[in-house]
């Protein structure tokens, strides 16, 4: 069904539910993953300024390579082959959600997973949500993913619960 899984991460309580969501669809599918951060460096304050300085982007990077890190170490304890990849935006005209959308088509994607509320500030409230976006422009279907919707245990696995009734 899905042999690839791209996912949008960021760190944000919904990346880490939308990221739960793809790894368990990469298990069951057999598919890879692949974790992608995308850093907007270009207007990350959402005023249109495009200058950072260098010791905040450096950091901005580390912060994104340790999240990337803590992905793929997720996957593979799951048992998924994974692949991480930042993505720093490079033009004032670009953006996140066109960026997680050119990276599905390049990378072959079946599946993006995004999670509905990144952080994103006031650029989220005056353009729109990525994720919607990320829906709009993606070449394959894009699973939203909220907090709380993370999956239950599949058929086999105990979460310490038993199922069975007593008759």
């Amino acid at each position: 069904m899905y042999e690839r899984i791209l996912v949008a991460y960021d760190g944000s309580a919904t990346s880490r539910a939308a990221l739960t969501h793809a790894i368990r669809l990469a298990d069951i599918c057999g598919a890879e993953l692949r974790v992608l951060h995308v850093l907007d460096a270009t207007s990350p304050f959402g005023l249109g300024a495009s200058y950072v300085p260098a010791d905040l982007l450096d950091a901005w990077r580390g912060d994104a390579r340790r999240l990337l890190k803590d992905a793929d170490e997720q996957a593979r304890i799951a048992g998924v082959a994974c692949e991480t990849d930042l993505m720093q935006l490079a033009s004032l005209n670009d953006d996140i959600a066109s960026g997680v959308a050119r990276d599905a088509a390049a990378c072959g994607a079946r599946l993006v997973v995004i999670g509905t509320h990144g952080r994103r500030g006031m650029r989220r409230a005056l353009l729109g949500s990525v994720a919607e976006r990320v829906a709009r422009q993606a070449p394959c279907p894009v699973l939203l993913v909220r907090v709380g919707d993370e999956p239950a245990d599949a058929p086999g696995e105990s979460n310490g619960e038993s199922t069975e009734s007593g008759g």
